[in-house]
Formats: C-alpha cells, sequence, structure tokens
C-alpha cells in the first residue's frame, strides 16, 4: 500500500503546472467486521478502501477534492486528471485564505507499528466459545490501517498499523447489560478470557433485583472506559487553542488560573502509542509528547497550523478541529484489585453515555450511567442500579474530589467506523472520586 501511495503522489506532481503546490491526504484500510447478535455471527464483511485528498494551491488561494481510488494506478490516474482539472478550473473564483500555513522542508517519516494479531476467523472462535451460553451483542472489527501525506515539495509521511477492537454486551433481561470492550496491537487469548470472564461475572449480579437511590452526591469508582467519556468530552474545544484564545473552552478558566485539577492529573498527548500518525493532514509532524495538563495545571494546548499562523505560534501537529488523538493520563496508585475495599459505600460506574456540557463556563458536564453500573456497600456490591443522570464539573471530579487514580490502565482506541475506521484512542487509568452529584 505504501508503494501505491508514492505511485499515486507522483503522478499528483506531473500534473501541477507552473506556480501551483499541492498536499495529498491517503486514508486506507483492510479490515474485517463481524457482527454478533444473540451469541452468533450475523453479519461478516470485508472492507478495502483507498481515499485520496488532493489540495491545489495557487497562492493564498486553495481547493481540496476527495476521491476514492481503486488501486490500479492506471485507471486512478485519469480520476486524478480529472479532478486536478475541476479544481484549477475553482481556484480564480476562491478568496485569498489569510491562515493558510504550508509545511515547509521535507521531513520524511516512516511510522510502521509492529502487530501480533492471529487472524479473524481465530478471534471468532474464541469469541464464540467464550459466549456460548450468553445473549451476547458486539462488532469485531480487525486489520490495517495505512495513513500517508506528500506533497509537492517532495514530503512523504507514511503511518501503518495493524489493531482490533471487539466491543461487546452481555444481556440479562431488558436493558440489563453488561458492555465490554477488548482492542489492542495484540491478540492474547488469555487477557480476552479474562475479559470475557469478568463481564460475565458482572452479568451474573444483574439477576439481583436493581435498586434506586435518591439523587445527592455520592462517592463513585469511574472505570477507564467510564472516565473516557469524562476525558473525551475536553476534546470539545477544551484543549483547543483557538477556543481558548476566544474564551470558549469550558478549560478557560485553567488558563487564567482561576481553576486547576488534582495535583495527581497529569494529561498528554502522545504520539508513542501509535494510536494516531505522528503527522496530521497538512503535513506537519507531532512531537512526541505534547503536555496539556501537569499536576492539575492547564500547560499546553492543541494548536492546529491555522491557528499558529493566526495567532504567531508555534503549532504542535494538531488537526484543524484540535482535538487531542493519542490521550495519556499517568496513573496513580490504587490496584484495580482494591477498588471496591476503597469504594466502601457508593457507586460503581461502568459506562457513561449522553454526555453534554451543562454548564461550559465551569466545565460542568451532564449525562447518564449505562450498563451494569452497581450500588456498594462495605466494599462489596450488592445490587444493581437503576438508570441516574449526574450534573457535575470536571473541576471537582478531578479536582477537590479526586480520591485516587488506579495504578493500571486500559488502552480505549477509537472504535467508529462511520465512513472509514478512525485512527486515536486513550490510555486511561480508573478513578476514585470522593462526591459526584447525581441529580435524576
Amino acid at each position: 500500500m505504501q508503494a501505491f501511495f508514492h505511485q499515486i503522489a507522483a503522478r499528483v506532481d506531473t500534473l501541477l503546472q507552473a506556480g501551483e503546490q499541492s498536499t495529498c491526504w491517503f486514508s486506507g484500510e483492510s479490515s474485517d467486521f463481524v457482527r454478533f447478535n444473540r451469541s452468533a455471527i450475523r453479519q461478516p464483511g470485508y472492507v478495502v478502501q483507498r481515499v485520496l485528498t488532493i489540495s491545489l494551491i495557487q497562492g493564498a488561494r486553495h481547493a481540496n477534492s476527495s476521491l476514492t481510488l481503486s488501486g490500479n494506478l492506471d485507471e486512478d490516474s485519469a480520476s486524478l486528471a480529472e479532478a486536478m482539472a475541476q479544481l484549477r478550473q475553482q481556484l480564480p473564483d476562491l478568496p485569498e485564505d489569510p491562515y493558510l500555513l504550508i509545511a515547509a522542508g521535507t521531513q520524511n517519516t516512516t511510522q510502521i507499528l509492529p502487530s501480533n494479531l492471529v487472524s479473524t476467523d481465530s478471534m471468532v472462535d474464541q469469541i464464540l466459545a467464550a459466549s456460548r451460553g450468553t445473549d451476547m451483542v458486539g462488532i469485531l472489527i480487525a486489520g490495517s490501517l495505512y495513513r500517508g501525506f506528500a506533497n509537492s515539495q517532495g514530503q512523504r509521511n507514511w503511518y501503518e498499523t495493524a489493531n482490533f477492537n471487539f466491543d461487546w454486551s452481555l444481556f440479562h433481561s431488558t436493558d440489563k447489560a453488561v458492555k465490554s470492550n477488548y482492542a489492542g496491537f495484540e491478540w492474547d487469548a488469555a487477557a480476552f478470557a479474562r475479559k470475557f470472564a469478568e463481564a460475565s461475572e458482572r452479568l451474573a449480579l444483574l439477576a439481583v433485583p436493581p435498586v434506586t437511590v435518591p439523587p445527592g452526591n455520592y462517592r463513585v469508582y469511574l472505570t477507564p472506559t467510564a472516565l473516557n467519556e469524562l476525558v473525551g468530552m475536553l476534546n470539545w474545544g477544551g484543549l483547543a487553542e483557538k477556543s481558548l484564545r476566544t474564551h470558549q473552552s469550558p478549560l478557560r478558566r485553567m488558563r487564567t488560573g482561576d481553576a486547576s485539577l488534582a495535583a495527581g492529573v497529569n494529561l498528554s498527548e502522545d504520539s508513542r502509542t501509535g494510536l494516531a500518525p505522528g503527522f496530521q493532514a497538512k503535513g506537519f509532524l507531532k512531537p512526541r509528547v505534547t503536555p496539556l495538563i501537569q499536576q492539575g495545571k492547564l500547560v499546553g494546548s492543541m494548536v492546529s497550523p491555522r491557528t499558529a499562523k493566526e495567532y504567531g505560534l508555534a503549532g504542535n501537529g494538531a488537526d484543524d478541529d484540535e482535538s487531542a488523538n493519542s490521550m495519556v493520563m499517568q496513573p496513580g496508585s490504587l490496584a484495580m484489585d482494591d477498588v471496591l475495599a476503597e469504594l466502601g459505600t457508593g457507586i460503581y460506574v461502568s459506562n457513561l453515555w449522553y454526555l453534554n456540557f451543562s454548564d461550559r463556563a465551569n466545565c460542568r458536564i451532564t449525562g447518564m450511567t449505562r450498563f451494569a453500573t452497581f450500588w456498594v456497600e462495605d466494599g462489596k456490591i450488592k445490587a444493581p442500579l437503576n438508570v441516574m443522570r449526574f450534573d457535575d464539573s470536571l473541576f471537582r471530579i478531578l479536582g477537590e474530589n479526586l480520591l485516587a487514580l488506579t495504578r493500571e490502565t486500559e488502552v480505549l482506541m477509537d472504535d467508529r467506523s462511520y465512513g472509514e475506521r478512525h485512527t486515536g484512542g486513550a490510555v486511561l487509568p480508573g478513578a476514585l472520586v470522593s462526591e459526584m452529584r447525581f441529580v435524576l
């Protein structure tokens, strides 16, 4: 696939006319999709696709076009020529872009990540064997992902990986279910078996009649999956330099020093994880690590080329939306085996969903508990908890109320596959919180 991308990029170069520049962003995959329902295969599929986005640049004017490639160089060359001709016609009618910033020089990189995937057939066999006798619904996605950048100055960047993501739920009855996930670059049969066994143990607890507790403040443990939903809200403009500059970021009080998180919160954008390419669609490389929150203080942000040009800043390889694609939170000292004992009496939150900001200025978030949230007494799970709504500030949850982070972390990959499989994700611990506000 890399050789094909280089051929396509070279062909685009031959189509340029005097005074023109180009950039190319390549997104490809070779993926297996297997959907399960009632612990049986319901929809197997295989997808191979190659999408190229070309930007034709003349001075400060630029226009983009995306096309799906067949993989046949002769056929695709004709499509490229047509796309370039259409872009060339559009350029004179477009306004100049004052914030256009083009990567200078030729910083070539090749990032082919090691992986050790068994065949999809083997994964499926293990999944079917483990789920026998249960009502399991899920989707397995596995295969290779490719990203590439090229420009007419000769820069070439390549990212290639193979990974898997198995997202599943075990249903007890009606809406009572345990949701779990296993993802990574190496399929470990023993690790998967442990994950599935843990979910099955939680499923048995759903047989106990659920309880309802009144609205109020409760001691809470957030699993890495639940914490990911909260931390992921920071990508709604929270860590974006543009949003911070225009005072739209929910973290703007941290920028001014009026708010902070607990000293144990350390969050970075870490390209070393391999969860996303070490470069972005405009050809700018990402630092190995970009510190964002250190010892509870906001120390950095995601800076796109446009924002860098507008405010005279140094960019750090962020995409136009200035979101973090490889967030890593440093772990704490709480062992996951000790979570229930340390929680004592309170709520064990496995999943959260339907999150939104209820007060952006104070980073207050509202959402619902989901799937296998439990009421815990004296360090023992007593019963599943009926769905509740929380409404609380991240400044409280990960600030004054944060008691501990777990020493174990989980890799949580972006499982979106609309149009294409997405790259990115997070590496997060679980969080023990002294108080979280539930309103319904």
